[in-house]
């Protein structure tokens, strides 16, 4: 669970069912905690801090708008993040940086039995490193570990099967693995 999730997460639901009722300043409230909810996510996966907050404005505008079709108010951070998600493809495709090539990998590839770990040293510089992978990997990689999701969970927030998840993960950490093992890739502690 993300930091912005874990501050006031029982309260989130209580803003909604508020914002729902007409409550302004709940609304304000709710908006606050999904801009600091969805603007690392953004971030990372735009690469460019100008098209982050343009796209963050677009889905605030959205969370607005539809905040009425939400039926279950403690779903607001996942139901959040799918519309962010669906914003920042949207604009990966306008603006011609998304690669189809790596939109969709296959679901058949082979899975391991436990999970691949990234080095810890390798974590901390994780949202530098993930510019140099594919949007689809960027954004399964962000989603699993700076924001803490389970691959169940990023699969529904992405809207992919769960094996297309977990593809989009072993692919975005081999390209991790190869950069990083770039002798031309500075290791943890040797700067950046």
């Amino acid at each position: 669970m993300s930091p912005a999730d874990r501050g006031g997460a029982g309260e989130i639901p209580w803003l909604v069912l508020r914002a729902q009722a007409g409550d302004r300043a709940a609304l304000e409230r709710l908006l606050s905690h999904a801009h600091a909810l969805l603007h690392p996510f953004t971030r990372v996966m735009l690469r460019d801090e100008d098209a982050a907050d343009d796209v963050l404005q677009d889905v605030l505008v959205l969370l607005y708008r539809k905040l009425g079709t939400l039926r279950d108010p403690r779903a607001f951070s996942a139901w959040a993040r799918r519309i962010a998600s669906r914003q920042i493809f949207r604009d990966l495709r306008r603006h011609r940086k998304y690669e189809a090539a790596h939109e969709e990998l296959s679901p058949d590839l082979p899975g391991t039995a436990h999970e691949p770990a990234l080095d810890p040293g390798w974590v901390e510089r994780l949202p530098a490193l993930l510019e140099r992978v594919s949007p689809a990997s960027r954004a399964v990689l962000a989603l699993h570990y700076l924001d803490d999701l389970t691959l169940d969970e990023v699969a529904t927030v992405l809207e992919i099967p769960p094996g297309t998840a977990k593809s989009r993960l072993a692919y975005g950490l081999a390209t991790l693995r190869k950069l990083v093992s770039s002798p031309a890739m500075p290791r943890p502690g040797q700067g950046v």
